[in-house]
Order: C-alpha cells, then sequence, then structure tokens
C-alpha cells in the first residue's frame, strides 16, 4: 500500500492511475478506523480498479476545540486496518498539505447550504458543514476519482456532499452505504473509543429509541414519535441534543404527516461522548 504524505505526491499518484485508463474509488476518513470504514473499504475494492483512503482529523469542521483535542489519532492501527482491507494507498497529510494558508484562510471554494446547513447538526455545530464541504472538495480535486464513498450513519453530511457534487457538477459519484452496526445495536463510530464499557451499554438507548420510533410510526404522526422518543430515552443515562424526523431529500423536519423515505436522526451525549444514529422510518 502506498503512503502519501503531500499534495504533489497524491498527485504524482493519481496521473499514474489516470494514464493507466483505470477506475479510482475514494473513502475519506478522520481516522481511528473501524468496521464500518472498512465496509466502505471492501465496497470501493468491488466497484473499482485502484482504493485511496485518506486519514486526516479535518480541524475546520470542529466548533469544539476540546471535541478536536480529544479525537482519537491511532494512525499506526488505521495503516495496518487499510492493507488488511486491500486498499491501495493512503493519504495522510499534515494541515498545511490540505489548507496551504491555514490557519488564516481555510475556505477553498463557496457553496451555498441553507437549508441542508441549518437544521440538526448545522444548528448545534455551526460551521461544521462548511468545513466538511471544503475539505471533501480538497480531496476530489487532489485525488480526482470516480467513485467516492460514505457511510450513512452521517446522513446530513450525505445529503450535503451530494449537494455540492451537484452545485459545482463534479464528475465524481457520490456512494453511500448502510451504517455497520455492532451486535448491541450501536452504530459504529470512532467516537465509539471514548465510551466505557458500562457507557457502550448505556449507548444502546439510542438505537432502542429509534427502533421505538420507527414501532410508533405506523400508527403516530411524527410530532408524537419524537414526543414518545424523547420521553423513553428522558429515563435513561442518556441526554438528548435533538430528535428530528426529516425529509429524505431536503431536510425539512417533518411535523404531521409522513413522505416516502422519511428518517429520524437523533444527536445524544453519553457521558460527555456525543454520538448520532439515524434511522428510516417509512419505506
Amino acid at each position: 500500500m502506498d503512503k502519501l504524505y503531500t499534495a504533489e505526491t497524491v498527485g504524482k499518484w493519481r496521473k499514474e492511475k489516470a494514464e493507466s485508463g483505470k477506475k479510482t474509488g475514494f473513502v475519506p476518513t478522520m481516522g481511528a478506523l473501524h468496521e464500518g470504514h472498512l465496509s466502505l473499504i471492501r465496497k470501493a475494492k468491488s466497484e473499482n480498479d485502484f482504493v485511496i483512503c485518506s486519514v486526516f482529523v479535518n480541524p475546520t469542521q470542529f466548533n469544539n476545540p476540546e471535541d478536536l483535542e480529544k479525537y482519537p489519532r491511532t494512525i499506526e492501527e488505521d495503516i495496518l486496518l487499510l492493507q488488511s482491507a486491500g486498499c491501495d494507498a493512503v493519504f495522510i497529510p499534515s494541515v498545511t498539505e490540505v489548507y496551504p494558508d491555514y490557519p488564516d484562510e481555510t475556505s477553498l471554494v463557496t457553496v451555498p447550504l441553507a437549508p441542508l446547513n441549518t437544521v440538526m447538526e448545522g444548528a448545534f455545530r455551526p460551521g461544521h458543514f462548511e468545513g466538511v464541504v471544503n475539505v471533501v472538495y480538497r480531496f476530489f480535486d487532489l485525488i480526482r476519482p470516480q467513485k467516492a464513498y460514505f457511510g450513512l450513519k452521517d446522513f446530513q453530511q450525505v445529503a450535503i456532499i451530494k449537494h455540492m457534487v451537484n452545485y459545482l457538477e463534479l464528475p465524481v459519484e457520490i456512494i453511500a452505504c448502510p451504517t455497520e452496526r455492532e451486535l448491541s445495536g450501536l452504530a459504529k463510530s470512532s467516537r465509539n473509543q471514548r465510551l466505557s464499557d458500562e457507557q457502550r451499554v448505556e449507548a444502546t438507548y439510542l438505537y432502542k429509541a429509534l427502533q421505538l420510533g420507527k414501532k410508533l410510526s405506523s400508527d403516530h404522526l411524527p410530532d408524537d414519535v419524537k414526543e414518545k422518543m424523547r420521553e423513553y430515552l428522558d429515563m435513561t443515562s442518556i441526554r438528548t441534543e435533538y430528535i428530528s424526523i426529516v425529509h429524505p431529500e431536503n431536510l425539512s423536519e417533518l411535523h404531521s404527516e409522513w413522505v416516502s423515505g422519511s428518517i429520524c436522526c437523533i444527536a445524544a451525549y453519553c457521558g460527555d461522548v456525543r454520538l448520532i444514529d439515524n434511522l428510516q422510518f417509512i419505506p
């Protein structure tokens, strides 16, 4: 597996692959890899000739400096996992390789995101999606993959990346992949590494609340479902930040009617670890 550390070496790698006429798949990550990431690698391997993964903790998408500092960094373990999954190359840049003028200027592209970025994560993490859009745009520009793979655990992020690609008319296909879960139902996440054994059990209440909501959606309106989910979580150790049931494309909040593809997104704290999850309620 090739290990690439600079924009220049990524550019050379990209040109070599492009000259061969073969397809490249890209999986962007912030490291602390787990089975969810590896499933994206395997999916990309099945659909492309070459697969490249980035490992970069992007500072511009953290509105909480403490959260950025605590984000797990396990690059040696990550490299071994990528090799075992058959990844062809990994891009491990410094911040200044991604943002040459950092910290003075980190805006590489301007994409109007409203209203997609004003709800849920966007409401509680101002500036987060602007940071996501800029780093993904930078990687797309450097790597120029034919396909890029994202996990649906970050449902809102996937919607915004698709919007960016459509708005800028970028020649890359976004492949959204199902959420990988533990046997307990807990969505696999790099943040799970910060949970104690006891908290990993408590964190399963998020998925249980989503399952409850899906069951209730057959004969309750969205606002009623959200209220009952919140009541359920209030009886646990989980501190709910938001529960939203939204339109799957424009992310508008649903209140008194369901639409095809209605999805419930949730964010909550287990101890001091912030977790997100989602589940489609209506096919």
